[in-house]
């Protein structure tokens, strides 16, 4: 019998609880239902299997993240909105690192399609990158920069992989102001009609 209230959106929910407290790569099913005081049978009435339930996590944190994000860098442009835009990012993986980790996770394009967090992320990140004059395909580009140099530094600082005693914050920082600059720069393409 499914317990009283539960619906798929509070499984979701309790899941991501769960992957922020344990971490993503020990998220089961199982580990889920006990957190719920059900059999995992009873769960399977509101999540397919655990591909599921990670696919409806990543979904959560796409809306909670894009959301922290949309509100920092509000009326922001520029530097600005880039320092509003990568703290926002980087203290959403600090809270939430088992949502953000399964938020990293690939999926088939179909498990997401129709995420309005993932469109919006998109949205938020080069209209940011707009605001520096880029256009295609060079925001695609300067894009991939971004979430990969916030990636790996997130990544890195979740599981210690800074051992320097230069403190932490300091360097992103410096990392940022970094990539400002190197946005105002960005290296023009060859004229290929040449």
């Amino acid at each position: 019998m499914v317990r009283a209230g539960l619906t798929a959106v509070k499984v979701a929910e309790a899941a991501a609880e769960l992957a922020d407290e344990v971490g993503a790569d020990r998220l089961t099913v199982s580990a889920l239902a006990r957190r719920l005081g059900v059999r995992d049978a009873s769960l399977y009435s509101h999540v397919k299997n655990l591909q599921d339930l990670r696919v409806r996590i990543a979904l959560l944190a796409a809306v909670e993240m894009t959301d922290r994000i949309g509100s920092a860098v509000a009326g922001r442009a520029g530097k600005d909105a880039l320092i509003a835009f990568a703290d926002a990012y980087r203290q959403y993986a600090l809270d939430h690192p088992g949502r953000y980790a399964v938020s990293q996770m690939r999926f088939a394009p179909e498990e997401v399609a129709d995420s309005a967090g993932l469109r919006r992320s998109v949205e938020l990140t080069y209209g940011m990158l707009r605001a520096y004059g880029l256009t295609e395909p060079d925001l695609t580009d300067a894009a991939r920069m971004l979430r990969s140099t916030f990636h790996g530094y997130i990544h890195l600082e979740l599981s210690g992989g800074f051992g320097h005693p230069r403190g932490v914050q300091e360097s992103w920082k410096r990392s940022l102001e970094a990539l400002h600059v190197l946005l105002e720069n960005w290296p023009s393409r060859p004229d290929r009609s040449k």
